[in-house]
């Protein structure tokens, strides 16, 4: 079993920036591919980044393109989300969870049923 814990959310002004860590337990971490979901209030739990396995090939949703980067360190087992130019429309708590799958497109990451454990999430707030 893995364990995902996230941390790095915080409140920040509209354009600012904020790099989220989420830590993997000891284990085979870079064997999975790795994505960042969020969530709003009322709203449901969206794809962000991912970032595929062998070959650290990432995919983003596109209202974040160009602005956050989904990075990883297989060697302290951690996921990184840079989130840069941040707008109100970003604030949401944010999950990190594993998924064993392969994808070759963006379609696959974007699935939450492709994705095997989940992180506690971190909140981020944006004020515009």
């Amino acid at each position: 079993q893995v364990q995902l814990v996230e941390s790095g959310g915080g409140l920040v002004q509209a354009g600012g920036s904020l790099r989220l860590s989420c830590a993997a337990s000891a284990g085979t971490f870079s064997s999975y591919s790795m994505g960042w979901f969020r969530q709003a209030p009322e709203k449901e739990r969206e794809f962000v980044a991912a970032i595929r396995r062998g070959d650290d090939n990432t995919f983003y949703l596109d209202s974040v393109k160009g602005r956050f980067t989904n990075s990883r360190d297989n060697d302290e087992n951690t996921l990184y989300l840079q989130m840069n130019s941040l707008e109100h429309e970003d604030t949401a708590v944010y999950y990190c969870a594993d998924n064993k799958e392969y994808c070759i497109g963006l379609g696959c990451y974007t699935q939450k049923g492709t994705y095997d454990y989940w992180g506690q999430g971190t909140q981020v707030a944006v004020s515009s």
